[in-house]
C-alpha cells in the first residue's frame, strides 16, 4: 500500500487565516490575529507571501468608516481593517486556517473598497 502524501495547505482569496502580526511597530497589532486573505492562492504559493486585511474584535471599530462588520458563525462580530493592509511570509510566520474558513469574496470586496476610497487604486 502506498502512502499518500499530505496536500499542502495553502491560504486561498477570501479565506480568514491566523497569522503571526509580530513584530510590530506603532498602532500595529501584535501576536496572532485573523487576516482576511486579499491574494490569490496562486500568488501566495509561489512567493509564500500573503497580502490581505488584519481582523480584530475590538469595538471601537464599530463606528471606523474604513473597517468592514463581518459576522461569525456564533454571532459574534470581528472587524476587517481595511485602512491596514499587510503582507506576509505566511509560512515562516506559521499562518494556519482560522475557523471561519474561506468563502468571504464579498466582506474582502467591501474592504477592498475601503483601501480604494483611501488610495484611489481604481481611479474609479
Amino acid at each position: 500500500m502506498v502512502a499518500k502524501t499530505p496536500v499542502k495547505w495553502i491560504p486561498e482569496r477570501g479565506e480568514i487565516i491566523y497569522v503571526n502580526h509580530s513584530p510590530h511597530v506603532g498602532k500595529e497589532m501584535p501576536g496572532v490575529h485573523p487576516l482576511l486573505v486579499a491574494s490569490p492562492q496562486t500568488f501566495n504559493e509561489r512567493t509564500g507571501i500573503v497580502i490581505g486585511f488584519p481582523m480584530t474584535h475590538a469595538a471601537f471599530n464599530a463606528d471606523n468608516p474604513f473597517a468592514v462588520a463581518v459576522q461569525g458563525p456564533k454571532s459574534e462580530v470581528g472587524y476587517v481593517l481595511g485602512f491596514q493592509p499587510k503582507s506576509f511570509d505566511w509560512e515562516e510566520r506559521g499562518a494556519t486556517k482560522h475557523p471561519w474558513g474561506g468563502g468571504h469574496g464579498k466582506v474582502l470586496d467591501a474592504a477592498l473598497e475601503k483601501l480604494d476610497a483611501i488610495c484611489g487604486i481604481c481611479n474609479c
